[in-house]
C-alpha cells in the first residue's frame, strides 16, 4: 500500500473530527456524504431527537438513561517504556493474537515545514517508502503486504507516523526495516522528483478538484495569525515546485533521527527478545550533536472579529465557516470540547444536522470541528447552503444552535449517547494492535505521556452537561471569530 497523505488520523473520526482525526478526514467524510446524496435527502424527517422533546419527556429519558450510563472502568494498559542511549523513545504493549504492529512516530509535521516549503513533512512521508541502502523501492510493501500484513502512514500538524502490522513471526525484519530507513534512506533526485509529482497530484485531487476543498484547506490559514499551523499540511504547488534536493536532504537530516522518534510495538511479542532486537537494530544509530529545532511561536488571542470572502471555481452552492482559536490538545477542556463537537455534528441526529439540514432545509450539510494540536487549536462551524439560502441566514442558524447548546437544557439521554459513541469508538480502536499503538502514539506526541491513552477514556466519561456549556461559552461564544463566505468565482 502506498502511504496516505493524511491521517486520518483522527479519528480520528466523525464529521466533528474527534481527537486524532485530521481536517482532511473530516473534509473527506463530508465530501463523500455530499457525493452520495446522503445529506441531500431533505423531506424525509427522522424521528425527533431527545434534545427536541418536551421537558417532561426529557425528564423521563433522563431518569431511564442515568441508570444505564455506568462508567466503563478499564485496567491500565500494561505499557513497557524505555529510552535508548541515542534518544529513541520506545513504548511496547502486549496484546493477544498472532500479529504485531510496529509504528514509528516522528516529531515533525506540517508546523515544521521550512518557510516557503509548505508540504515538506508530507512529501517526506512519501519519500520514506523509497529505496534505502539495503532496500530497493517498494520493498517495504513486500515485507508487509506480501506476508498478509499492511502498512500505511500519515502526516499531521505535529507528527508524521508510519504504521505497519504483520504476523508476529515477521517482527524482527520489520524492526530492521524501520531502522534501515531511518538511517539510510536514499534521498536522490530521481526519488525526489517522482514523489513530488505524486504529492502535487494528491493536492490537485484532494483539494483543488473538490468543490469545497479550497474552503477546508483555507480554514487554518484564517484561524492562526502567527503559528505555522496556518500553513496547510499538504502544502502548495508553488512551494513544492520550488524545493530543491538540498532542501530535502537537509530536512531529513534535521528531523529523521532517533532522538526525534517514538517506536511503538503492540501485539504478540516476547519482551526480552523484543528489547534485544531493538538494541541490535536501533541501538547503533547515531543522534546528531545539534538539537532538533522546535517551534516556539505562541498564538495570541484574536483581538477582533473579521470577515473573509473566498472564491473558487466549480462551487455548486455557497458555504459559510465560522472560526475560533481553540486550546491545545492537552488542555483540561479538550474532552468537553470533543463532546460538544459530537453533540453538534456527529451523525444524522446531531443538532446542526437536525436543525439546519432536516428541519429548516437551509443547508446541504452542516458541522462543527474541534482540531486541537500540541501547541494550539481550531474550532470551526460550517454550513453548505441549500439552494436559495443566504449565508447570513446560515451564519445566524449556526450561532443559534451553538447558543442553544450552551445555554439550553441538554437531555441526559442525548449526552449519554454521544459520550457512549466516543468511548465505544476509542475502545473498538484498541481491539487491534494497530489501533492500540495509534492511541499510544497520539498520547505521547500530543500529551507527552503514554499513560494519557488510559486517562483520555476517563476524561471523556467525566464530562457533564455543565462542562459542555462552560467550554462553549468560554472558547466559542466568548471569543472573537473569523467568518468565511465561500462563493463561486475565480481561483485566488
Amino acid at each position: 500500500m502506498h502511504p496516505t497523505a493524511f491521517s486520518i488520523l483522527r479519528p480520528p473520526s466523525g464529521p466533528h473530527r474527534p481527537a486524532g482525526a485530521t481536517r482532511r478526514q473530516w473534509l473527506g467524510r463530508h465530501a463523500a456524504l455530499l457525493a452520495s446524496g446522503a445529506l441531500g435527502t431533505l423531506g424525509v424527517l427522522p424521528a425527533m431527537p431527545a434534545w427536541a422533546l418536551p421537558a417532561n419527556a426529557n425528564a423521563t429519558a433522563a431518569t431511564t438513561t442515568a441508570a444505564a450510563a455506568a462508567a466503563v472502568s478499564l485496567a491500565p494498559l500494561p505499557l513497557r517504556e524505555r529510552r535508548l542511549a541515542n534518544g529513541l523513545q520506545v513504548v511496547s504493549v502486549p496484546h493477544r493474537g498472532a500479529v504485531v504492529s510496529v509504528q514509528v512516530w516522528y516529531r515533525v509535521g506540517g508546523k515544521d515545514d521550512p518557510a516557503g516549503r509548505s508540504g515538506f513533512a508530507h512529501l517526506f512521508e512519501h519519500m520514506m517508502f523509497k529505496s534505502t541502502r539495503h532496500m530497493p523501492n517498494e520493498m517495504f510493501d513486500r515485507l508487509t503486504e506480501d506476508v498478509g500484513g499492511q502498512n500505511n502512514a500519515f502526516t499531521a500538524e505535529d507528527m508524521t507516523a508510519y504504521q505497519s502490522e504483520v504476523p508476529s513471526n515477521h517482527l524482527e525484519r520489520l524492526l530492521w526495516a524501520e531502522a534501515e530507513r531511518m538511517a539510510h534512506l536514499t534521498v536522490d533526485q530521481a526519488n525526489f522528483d517522482s514523489e513530488r509529482k505524486v504529492v502535487i497530484e494528491e493536492l490537485r485531487q484532494r483539494v483543488l478538484a473538490d468543490p469545497y476543498g479550497r474552503l477546508f484547506n483555507a480554514l487554518a490559514a484564517h484561524t492562526y495569525e502567527r503559528h505555522p499551523y496556518q500553513r496547510p499540511v499538504i502544502g502548495s504547488e508553488a512551494d513544492l515546485n520550488a524545493a530543491t534536493l538540498d532542501d530535502v536532504r537537509r530536512f531529513h537530516a534535521t528531523y529523521y533521527r532517533p532522538d526525534n522518534a517514538l517506536l511503538i510495538v503492540a501485539g504478540d511479542f516476547d519482551a526480552p527478545q523484543l528489547d534485544a532486537w531493538i538494541d541490535r537494530y536501533f541501538g547503533p544509530l547515531q543522534a546528531p550533536a545539534t538539537p532538533v529545532p522546535r517551534v516556539a511561536v505562541q498564538e495570541p488571542p484574536r483581538a477582533r472579529d473579521a470577515r473573509v470572502t473566498l472564491t473558487a471555481p466549480n462551487v455548486p452552492l455557497p458555504a459559510v465557516a465560522l472560526l475560533w482559536k481553540g486550546p491545545r490538545a492537552s488542555h483540561a477542556d479538550a474532552a468537553a470540547l470533543e463532546i460538544a463537537s459530537a453533540l453538534l455534528s456527529a451523525g444524522d441526529s446531531s443538532r446542526l444536522n437536525e436543525a439546519l439540514v432536516y428541519r429548516a432545509q437551509a443547508a446541504q450539510a452542516a458541522g462543527f470541528a474541534t482540531e486541537l494540536h500540541a501547541d494550539a487549536g481550531m474550532l470551526a462551524a460550517y454550513a453548505i447552503a441549500a439552494s436559495g439560502q443566504s449565508l447570513r441566514t446560515l451564519e445566524k442558524a449556526l450561532l443559534a444552535q451553538i447558543q442553544r447548546l450552551a445555554s439550553g437544557p441538554i437531555a441526559p439521554a442525548e449526552l449519554d449517547k454521544v459520550r457512549t459513541q466516543l468511548v465505544t469508538a476509542a475502545l473498538l480502536g484498541r481491539q487491534t494492535p494497530q489501533g492500540l499503538a495509534g492511541a499510544i502514539g497520539q498520547a505521547v506526541l500530543l500529551h507527552g505521556d503514554a499513560r494519557e491513552a488510559d486517562r483520555s477514556l476517563a476524561r471523556l466519561q467525566a464530562v457533564g452537561a455543565a462542562d459542555v456549556q462552560r467550554v462553549l461559552r468560554q472558547h466559542v461564544l466568548g471569543q472573537r471569530r473569523v467568518t468565511i463566505d465561500y462563493l463561486q468565482g475565480a481561483a485566488p
